[in-house]
């Protein structure tokens, strides 16, 4: 198991890394139709019909993100205001979300019910599941509570997935289809796309080992007791 551990450890560095290479490499690769990021969003927004988002700047380097409460696109600095490939690619996929969110896409409805429960349960978990480790001899009831609660959060890094590669699919399909990319900008979009989207796909299956891990401790100990 610990080694599944470490496998998986380095695949999220691994895939980190080619992420950060990719955007670079597309961060060069300026659009043809010369829209930043900040207007390739407001663009995909007004084509679906959405005029009660917000586009924001946000601080950071991919730290985009949409918002579902407040209804706000965020882009980093750099996809806000540049006028690259990669800059639309994120931009588009983050706009993905909030047309996920305007037509009642089942996924993004699910993730965003588990945020509130998933805000508590995470500021409690790693204290409960340490207090489970040490008492694992004694009581099995802490571990095996805290072994249910990371079984939401597993649970949630995998609901995560189809609603990243939805917005992605969306965000790709606009593009293409609105003339915002050049065929040989397109795939730059989709080689970046993709490699954002492995990263959700490790942190999931880290989360699934790391959960197995935590139940084979308590059968275990179920099991001496």
């Amino acid at each position: 198991m610990f080694l599944l551990l470490i496998l998986i450890m380095a695949a999220s560095f691994g895939v980190q890394q080619r992420l950060r290479s990719k955007f670079r490499q597309y961060a060069q690769e300026s659009l043809r139709t010369g829209l930043s990021g900040r207007e390739v969003a407001a663009k995909m927004l007004a084509d679906h019909g959405i005029y009660d988002v917000q586009i924001v700047s946000t601080p950071g380097r991919l730290s985009d993100f949409y918002n579902p409460t407040d209804k706000t696109v965020n882009l980093s600095e750099e996809v806000y205001s540049q006028r690259s490939v990669a800059a639309a690619a994120v931009a588009a996929h983050e706009c993905g979300h909030a047309v996920q969110h305007a037509q009642a896409y089942g996924f993004l409805k699910l993730r965003s019910a588990l945020v509130p429960a998933l805000s508590s349960v995470s500021r409690v978990m790693p204290f409960i599941l340490m207090a489970g480790i040490f008492m694992v001899r004694t009581t099995l009831i802490p571990l095996g509570v805290g072994v249910s609660l990371f079984a939401l959060t597993t649970l949630f890094s995998f609901i995560t997935l189809p609603v990243e590669f939805d917005a992605s699919r969306r965000a790709l399909a606009w593009m293409d289809r609105s003339g915002i990319v050049t065929t040989q900008e397109h795939a730059g979009a989709k080689d970046a796309l993709w490699w954002a989207a492995m990263t959700y796909v490790v942190a999931a299956l880290s989360s699934l080992a790391t959960l197995l891990y935590y139940a084979s401790i308590f059968l275990g100990g179920s099991r001496r007791n």
